[in-house]
């Protein structure tokens, strides 16, 4: 009986790790040809470059799946493909190609609702990655995670799913009850997603909380969050969280510091490190750096080229753990999770 449950098991790690390489492979390949036609990149990876993606893929979806079975979030999540969000999607994501193709032509990075500049922040207001409406508007908001999941290949979410095992851990470890609830901030939670993941693998009464800067994918998260999360979305400046000191259990961050002028992310980090609470963590996942993956500098020093990232070569030359331990914070994991970053740290007890 037990070799037929270790049979099982192995050939269920193979099915789900050969099944989504296949899938983020397959997406890899009509990326590229959609780069090369409309966005005329013709730039491939060196053969070393390739072999350290396809062998950090294998090795993300190896994880992720282990994770799973470990119980620290559930099969259901991976397995999980938002086929309708995204089926809705594509045709406006079609319809929106020659307006990116354009801007990308011209170079114009300030193709954004008139009123952006008086509202928000001058490194806020512009169109990153070219993205039609930058971060302003609705159909920036409902194309988002689509791009983002053929940018990367079919990877996005297993990536983001890497920052979840350690706020379940500490969930565990404080024995949360309804009585004391763990209380979670996600900053800059854009749509909603990694809510909507944090929420599958923790404690239903579990407390969540969610901060934008951009009204549009708040109201996007309103629009995809499940009703039965205990979550509040908040729309404001990470530089300075509207929450007390200690207020939170766990804070999390994901794809936020590689679109921040230095010292914007070190207020950014000190405000975080600020709202958790004595002995609670903070996960931030982002980018790799270039100490990270010396064989990917090329392709991690053209990503800026090719798409509107101001501020993505000051992020990549630097410390992610540095700026965490600089914050305030004790960094107690550092991981990459194929081209995320993943910084775990502990606010010490006084």
């Amino acid at each position: 009986m037990m070799v037929a449950q270790e049979l099982r098991r192995e050939l269920s790690r193979k099915v789900y790790v050969q099944s989504r390489m296949a899938r983020a492979l397959a997406l890899r390949v009509a990326y590229i040809a959609y780069a090369r036609a409309l966005l005329r990149w013709s730039d491939p990876p060196s053969p070393a470059a390739g072999q350290s993606l396809r062998a950090r893929i294998e090795r993300l979806f190896e994880e992720d799946w282990q994770d799973a079975e470990a119980g620290l979030y559930p099969h259901a999540l991976i397995e999980a493909l938002p086929v309708w969000e995204y089926a809705q999607a594509v045709p406006r994501l079609l319809a929106d190609l020659p307006r990116t193709r354009a801007r990308i032509g011209r170079g114009d990075f300030n193709d954004i609702p008139e009123d952006a500049p008086d509202r928000y922040p001058r490194y806020y207001a512009r169109n990153f990655h070219f993205q039609s409406e930058g971060y302003l508007g609705h159909t920036s908001a409902a194309l988002y995670e689509l791009q983002v999941t053929l940018l990367f290949g079919g990877t996005a979410a297993a990536m983001r799913r890497q920052l979840i095992p350690p706020v379940v851990r500490l969930a565990r470890a404080m024995g949360a009850t309804k009585a004391r609830p763990l209380r979670v901030l996600d900053v800059a939670c854009g749509t909603g997603h990694f809510l909507r993941m944090l929420g599958a693998a923790l404690p239903s009464e579990a407390k969540f909380f969610g901060l934008d800067l951009s009204p549009h994918y708040i109201a996007r998260a309103r629009e995809l969050l499940p009703r039965a999360l205990d979550v509040s979305l908040v729309c404001d400046n990470a530089e300075k969280l509207p929450f007390t000191d200690g207020s939170f259990d766990a804070v999390t961050n994901v794809f936020l510091l590689h679109e921040l002028p230095a010292d914007v992310r070190a207020r950014v980090l000190a405000e975080m490190a600020r709202v958790v609470r004595p002995g609670g963590v903070v996960v931030v996942g982002d980018s790799i750096q270039l100490a990270d993956a010396p064989e990917l500098s090329k392709e991690v020093l053209n990503f800026p080229k090719r798409f509107h990232e101001p501020y993505y070569l000051g992020y990549v030359k630097d410390d992610l753990g540095a700026r965490l331990t600089e914050a305030g914070l004790r960094v107690t994991n550092s991981k990459l999770a194929f081209l995320t970053k993943i910084v775990t740290a502990e606010k010490p007890r006084h």
